[in-house]
This record gives C-alpha cells, structure tokens and sequence, in this order.
C-alpha cells in the first residue's frame, strides 16, 4: 500500500460523483468495451496494482478533459488520437491535464483533424474563443502544479480552498484542507449529531460555518 501513496485511489462511484460524469461512460472511456473490442482510452495509472476498477488522481482529472470533448461534439476515436499526439509531444501520460495543454493543444488538435477529418474539431482548431471556453477556465481552475507541470492537487469547489483532493493526503479522498479531516467522516457525523455543525466543530476542534456565516465573514 505504501507504494500508492502519492497516486490516490477512487472507485467508479467515486470518480463520477467527484466529477458528474455517468459511470458508464467513466467505464466506457477508461476501460474500453468488450462487445465492440475496443480498449479504453489510456490505461489507469492502478492497472499494474491490480486493484479492480479503481482509478488514481491523475485519471480523475484526465476523465474531466474528455468528458469536454464529448460535450463538444468530439468523437472517441479523436480524442483518442490527441491523446496518442499529445502524450508524444508534452512527454506526459496523462497529457490533457498537462498545464502546457493550455497553450499548445490546438496544434494537438490539428494534426488530429487533419487525420480524422473530424468536423467537430475545426471549431477547437480555428477559433480561439471555443477552444478557451472549451478547455481553460473551469477545467484548470483549482489545479496545483509542482515544478514539472503536473498537477499534484484539486481544489473542487470554485474559489475556495477549504475542501483538496491530494493524493498525498488520505490517499485522495476529499479532505478539509486545513485540518486533513474526511469531508465522509465530518458529513456522517453531522448526521449523527442531528445537523448541528458547531458540535461538530467542537467535537473536531476545526473551524466549520454555513455559507451564510462565510458571507458574512467575507
């Protein structure tokens, strides 16, 4: 177990809570279909853990990439090609989450247009503004890079640093930043205690507050 600190673990259920995408399509994209023999798009960083269908921190953020794509309209085997471009060019596997991405993913997805002649891909390629909305602001907000530009870090909820996915950290699992508590065990005792946060509060010694105490606070 040692050897998966630092990567972070996550069931499907997990994984499409985390992030609302469908668990069929979690499954579909990551570990492919038997019926149409065809293979997911990347292999999960747990594959050679041999720990079932549970994925790593790096696949949970790449899964948020591709469930962009597929709003826009980009087919599997597209993206599936980026990915093939991408992971060449950025020397990453996991290339979507890439921060370089950011600057140098429409040239990714031209050599995949000129391949596949994917028309739902000119839009990324030709016009700046539909490749920003597509894969800037809401996919990058909330990620930490170390040094490489891999993403080490996820804060889920916009603007707020109260709430991190690090995989360093409780293997993962959403924990309050500042005091490394479970947000599972906090809401389960919240439960417990008939939704009264200040005895949670106290019981934990953490400082927690409604988004109305936060507002007026702030």
């Amino acid at each position: 177990m040692n050897d998966l600190i630092g990567v972070g673990i996550y069931s499907i259920a997990e994984a499409s809570a985390l992030t609302g995408i469908d668990i069929r399509k979690i499954r579909r994209w990551l570990f492919g279909e038997q019926k149409s023999n065809t293979n997911g798009l990347w292999t999960s960083e747990l594959a050679a853990a041999e720990l079932g269908d549970n994925i790593s921190f790096h696949d949970l953020l790449e899964l948020r990439f591709v469930n962009a794509f597929r709003k826009h309209g980009v087919s599997l085997q597209s993206i599936r090609i980026a990915a093939d471009h991408a992971k060449e060019y950025f020397q990453s596997p996991y290339p979507f989450t890439c921060k370089k991405f950011l600057t140098d993913g429409r040239s990714i997805f031209a050599n995949t247009l000129e391949q596949t002649g994917d028309e739902n891909l000119i839009d990324l390629v030709k016009k700046q503004y539909v490749f920003r909305q597509v894969i800037s602001n809401s996919l990058y907000a909330g990620i930490e890079y170390d040094d490489n530009e891999l993403a080490i870090r996820w804060f889920p909820i916009p603007r707020s640093k109260k709430i991190v996915l690090d995989p360093n950290r409780a293997f993962g699992k959403p924990i309050i930043h500042d005091y490394g508590i479970s947000t599972e065990t906090l809401f389960s005792q919240w439960l417990a205690e008939d939704k009264d946060i200040k005895r949670i509060a106290d019981l934990y010694d953490c400082l927690l507050y409604t988004s109305d105490a936060a507002d007026e606070r702030s």
